[in-house]
């Protein structure tokens, strides 16, 4: 059976656009397509039929009663306008074409001939270990660190109270006596920090204070700042003095047995402070100092204090202290400091010395792991809470709260105090041979204290002893 082809009936199909259609529909060819010149609509399909019936069923009752130059005149003034549309279209979009092409190419340009910042020379994986490895031990659980970094100027105003003479070997006397307390530290204090001066000193027997500290199983720690000088074009702000020559102190003092370093930048609160350029400055000046430390083998301490003094409240605090920590991390990021090899010295995040409104130890917790959460990375292995003028009693029970706070805490929460773990100590002391053994007590029982705050076991014995007492100094300074 053969089949019956049927011829198809190309012309009356009209695959191609017939010119009589535009005098008899107002249409046009655009593109292959039938346009039309009147709406503007599209028919895809160059046949008369569908060209006709949308032409009857939407113009007709205008057009109708045209005469044929009429109809010619109108043909020609629709296609005219349709025309110049085309064209102002066509210059917009080549237009928009160059400069969506200029700018791939500028683009390409930049990705082409620049390259992702690295960090030159990178620390090596050995480098690393070693920093992560003294960064550990110095926190370990239950340990913290002592700091016994005071200034020359600092330690005159520890010891003028008590009647004892700022004198280098009074000085070496205090700080053996800590150094040379019983066992009972060992299990409670990870590092040290020390002065220039103090690094350099012996015991009485001549054991170097640095070899001393070594042989308990402790880390060694440096004070490397200068201290801090005013930042011109701000109101009574400051930034931190000391890199000059920070790389060759540093590769020295690793030579000396240091393995962990401290800098401290400070600013303050008020309506106006901390300003950006303060938080920017001392951000980046921790950040430069940290790189230099662990170029050198080096554990930094990155301190960036927010005083106490002023009248504001816990909110603002915490508010200063996310703004403060946010910047810290970007410039330790941009300066390529390796994280997990460094350690973090902040404030806790408390109200104002002269605030009216009191908080408790867990207020204070949520509201300083609150402020760590939201700024600093879980690759940072601890946090050594300075002390901040909070009495002795108070820094234990309040490190005790943030341990104990139900927020995920994925860092060590310590300790790094001075003051909280000395004031008792010092007071006992009074310079007096004799009273060294009950000055040690008074040091270890400090200690044990803040090392059971650090694992969240701490149990206040109360504050109305020594320990009780404020030790709040207005603008206080090494």
């Amino acid at each position: 059976m053969s089949a019956c082809v049927k011829k198809r009936k190309i012309d009356t199909e009209c695959r191609v656009f017939n010119k009589t259609w535009t005098l008899k529909y107002f249409f046009t060819e655009v593109k292959g397509k039938a346009v039309c010149l009147v709406c503007g609509e599209q028919v895809a399909s160059l046949k008369d039929y569908n060209l006709n019936r949308h032409y009857e069923t939407k113009h007709a009752e205008k057009y109708q009663n045209l005469t044929d130059a009429e109809r010619v005149q109108t043909s020609e003034a629709l296609l005219a306008k349709l025309q110049k549309q085309q064209g102002l279209f066509t210059k917009l979009h080549t237009s928009r074409d160059a400069a969506a092409k200029t700018s791939f190419v500028t683009s390409h340009t930049i990705a082409k001939n620049t390259t992702m910042t690295h960090q030159y020379p990178a620390l090596t994986p050995e480098q690393k270990k070693e920093l992560q490895d003294i960064a550990e031990r110095i926190v370990a659980p239950g340990k913290g660190i002592l700091a016994a970094d005071e200034s020359t100027g600092s330690m005159g105003k520890r010891l003028n109270p008590i009647g004892v003479e700022n004198t280098e070997e009074n000085r070496r006397r205090y700080r053996q006596l800590l150094f040379t307390a019983d066992q009972r530290i060992d299990n409670c204090i990870g590092g040290v920090i020390f002065f220039h001066e103090t690094l350099y000193q012996n015991t009485d027997d001549g054991t170097n204070f640095s070899q001393l500290i070594r042989d308990r199983d402790m880390v060694v720690g440096i004070k490397v700042d200068k201290g801090v000088v005013p930042l011109a074009g701000t109101d009574g702000e400051t930034t931190t003095q000391g890199l000059d020559g920070l790389a060759e102190r540093c590769a020295q003092y690793k030579k000396d047995g240091a393995d962990f370093a401290k800098w401290r930048s400070v600013l303050k609160i008020s309506d106006t402070t901390p300003s950006e350029l303060a938080i920017l400055e001392n951000a980046n000046v921790l950040a430069r100092y940290a790189s230099i430390c662990q170029q050198n083998g080096i554990v930094p301490i990155v301190e960036p204090e927010i005083l106490p003094d002023g009248e504001h409240d816990l909110k603002r605090c915490q508010y200063v202290s996310e703004k403060v920590l946010a910047a810290v991390y970007k410039a330790l990021s941009d300066h390529h400091v390796y994280l997990e090899g460094t350690l973090l010295k902040p404030n806790m995040v408390t109200p104002g010395h002269a605030c009216s409104t009191k908080y408790s130890s867990e207020e204070i917790a949520m509201a300083t792991v609150t402020a760590l959460r939201r700024t600093v990375p879980p690759a940072v292995t601890g946090v050594t809470f300075l002390s901040g003028g909070q009495s002795e009693e108070e820094a234990s029970m309040n490190l005790n709260a943030i341990n104990n706070c139900p927020l995920a805490k994925p860092w060590a929460l310590t300790f790094s105090y001075g003051r909280a773990l000395q004031a008792s100590a010092l007071n006992a002391w009074r310079g007096e041979l004799n009273n060294e053994k009950a000055a040690a007590e008074e040091f270890i029982k400090r200690a044990e204290a803040n090392g059971l705050a650090a694992l969240g076991k701490y149990e206040s014995s109360g504050s109305g002893t020594a320990a009780g007492k404020s030790l709040y100094v207005a603008n206080h300074a090494y």
